[in-house]
């Protein structure tokens, strides 16, 4: 045998080891960006839903391969079916010394991100174990079926539409998922306020956390997508020039948006930029192993507009809570990603090989004319949004029905990690002081308690010495962070416009509620309530403690305490002003 030919073949032998190594390291890669998701969303929610939301990121991986193994390898995989479904099969436990290990570990990750992307425009609202029962739902028939459409020679292939990497099959799909659950769902209690003829007229902002946290997910996020394009990549040039799309679009998003968020908002808006920076990644995953640098900046350039556009549409038109920006993320940037192939698809990218079902090469619009690539790109579109808008409903309406989507307002206000899975704080030796915001404002109370008034609410009461011809008397309230925003706006409404708040713990004979750590009771802890300060002289003491007791009443121990204390003088710092006039514009 020729010894180049000899050379020739073990090269290639060497490049095929290499490239199957490559494939499984990208699928760790893709895995490790479970990680991320669970930081970004952590991050971007609220501090007493961070366990829940770890725990969610966990058992998407975990249900889902127990169901990966049982049916959607084989939908997705399995010998092909009228080009709708893969034939399902057992091959894993009946033909273990020749099943395709790496295919299966691969695209099993990638159902997980599916599945996971949900999670966070669901966030701190919904019960966990409906939040299951979807992960196992999406990751053994929905994810499956529609990606056997574009990746397991279903109807998709066959026709010529191109999704490299999941731009549509799980962005999209993850994406639209995430917005129907969080339409059905509703949003967080305080998220919008409603007039009195239940008109939104107001969006509030709830902050994340943990800004760090959030940031350390999208690198995660962003190191882990090099797998997550790349790992399918057949030779050198291909995975470089991969990696190079990869990286010029989010790094070109973030840039946009960025000077976007400075213009409009007067400050480049941290959050968004985050999110710009994966609303790149997901634009480029379809077109990453098609396009070229051009391309790639033109992706990112619209994929950090859109993302502004996403969040700003649903908090303001559609009145959807997305706690973590997954709709405008996923989805949108899905839908964009997908429709980019049909535009931007040149030949001279490494290792091209679009063709048509006749088998002719075919580019995008702006490199060839032609709109052949564009409309396969649409009708994809179409088919899997469709496959995914009808079966979702399907699912939460049906979960909704058995099990409930939505904790109670009690749980949600407390925090899903105390409710939902017995952790009373997912930062122990931490201090963490959460913020509640009714409904509307003062949200009504609902009265169920069998307690009377005097019991729930007890006034106690200094002795009194007069002072002068005015008299000062300081009221301090004692009651449970659920009804402080409604408290406040009470008191304003009296006359009261200035008052001290702290954050206070404390117990009465009951000594709070038992709390367990792997199966062993913690010792007592202290409840958490809010104490409120106010000093008035115009403003009758009886109108703020009849105020303050209807408001916090619900017939229950523990609604909470006034105390009533005379005050000798009062001083304002700034002004000087002392007595009567100190409190002018506080009361």
């Amino acid at each position: 045998m020729d010894e180049s030919l000899i050379k020739d073949l073990v090269s290639e032998m060497t490049s095929a080891q290499l490239f199957a190594v490559w494939f499984l390291i990208g699928a760790a890669l893709v895995f490790w960006m479970q990680a991320g998701f669970a930081m970004v969303e952590a991050g971007f929610t609220r501090a007493k839903n961070t366990g829940n939301i770890i725990m969610k990121n966990l058992m998407d991986f975990c249900i889902g391969t127990v169901v990966f193994i049982l049916i959607g390898f084989g939908l997705l995989l399995g010998e092909d079916v009228c080009g709708l479904i893969g034939k399902p099969g057992f091959d894993i436990f009946t033909a273990y010394a020749d099943f395709d290990f790496s295919n299966f570990l691969f695209n099993l990750v990638f159902c997980a991100t599916t599945a996971t992307i949900v999670s966070g425009a669901m966030a701190e609202r919904t019960k966990f174990l409906s939040y299951c029962v979807y992960s196992a739902v999406i990751s053994a028939l929905i994810y499956p079926i529609e990606a056997h459409w574009i990746w397991g020679g279903g109807w998709l292939s066959q026709i010529g539409f191109h999704d490299f990497a999941g731009s549509c099959a799980i962005h999209m799909v993850g994406g639209i998922s995430a917005l129907i659950g969080a339409k059905m769902l509703g949003p967080r209690i305080g998220k919008f306020t409603k007039d009195a003829e239940g008109k939104i007229t107001k969006v509030n902002a709830f902050p994340g956390h943990n800004i760090c946290i959030g940031a350390l997910g999208v690198f995660i996020l962003w190191l882990g997508w090099y797998g997550f394009n790349g790992a399918a990549c057949t030779s050198v040039e291909q995975l470089g020039s991969v990696f190079l799309t990869t990286t010029v679009a989010p790094a070109i998003a973030t840039v946009v948006c960025m000077i976007f968020t400075w213009i409009k908002y007067g400050k480049p808006d941290v959050s968004m930029c985050l999110n710009a920076s994966l609303a790149g990644l997901v634009g480029i995953t379809a077109p990453c192993d098609v396009t070229d640098c051009f391309g790639a900046i033109m992706v990112g350039i619209v994929s950090g507009l859109i993302v502004v556009f996403g969040v700003w549409l649903l908090d303001y038109k559609l009145h959807i809570d997305d706690p973590v920006g997954a709709v405008a993320v996923h989805c949108m940037n899905g839908i964009w990603g997908t429709i980019a192939v049909g535009l931007f698809a040149t030949s001279s990218a490494p290792g091209y090989s679009i063709a048509n079902s006749s088998g002719e090469v075919i580019e995008g619009l702006f490199y060839s004319g032609s709109f052949e690539l564009l409309g396969l790109q649409l009708v994809g579109f179409g088919a899997v949004a469709g496959w995914t808008v009808i079966t979702m409903i399907i699912v939460f309406t049906i979960i909704k029905k058995i099990f409930g989507l939505r904790v109670s307002r009690e749980e949600e206000t407390i925090g899903l990690d105390a409710t939902e899975h017995g952790l009373p704080s997912a930062y122990a030796g931490f201090a963490m002081l959460p913020e509640y915001i009714e409904e509307g404002g003062a949200a009504p109370v609902v009265v169920d308690g069998d307690v009377p008034v005097a019991e729930a609410v007890t006034v106690k009461k200094v002795p009194s010495f007069e002072q002068g011809e005015h008299k000062y008397t300081k009221i301090e309230i004692v009651c449970k962070e659920s009804r402080f925003e409604s408290l406040k706006s009470a008191l304003m409404n009296v006359g009261i416009t200035g008052m001290t708040v702290s954050h206070v713990l404390g117990c009465g004979l009951q000594k709070g509620k038992p709390e367990y750590y792997r199966g062993v009771q913690v010792e007592a802890t202290l409840l958490p309530k809010v104490q409120v300060d106010i000093v008035v002289s115009k403003v009758p003491v009886r109108t703020v403690i009849e105020t303050a007791k209807k408001v916090l009443y619900t017939g229950h121990i523990g609604d909470g305490k006034i105390f009533v204390y005379d005050v000798e003088n009062v001083i304002k710092v700034r002004t000087g002003e002392e007595g009567y006039d100190a409190l002018q514009d506080v009361e």
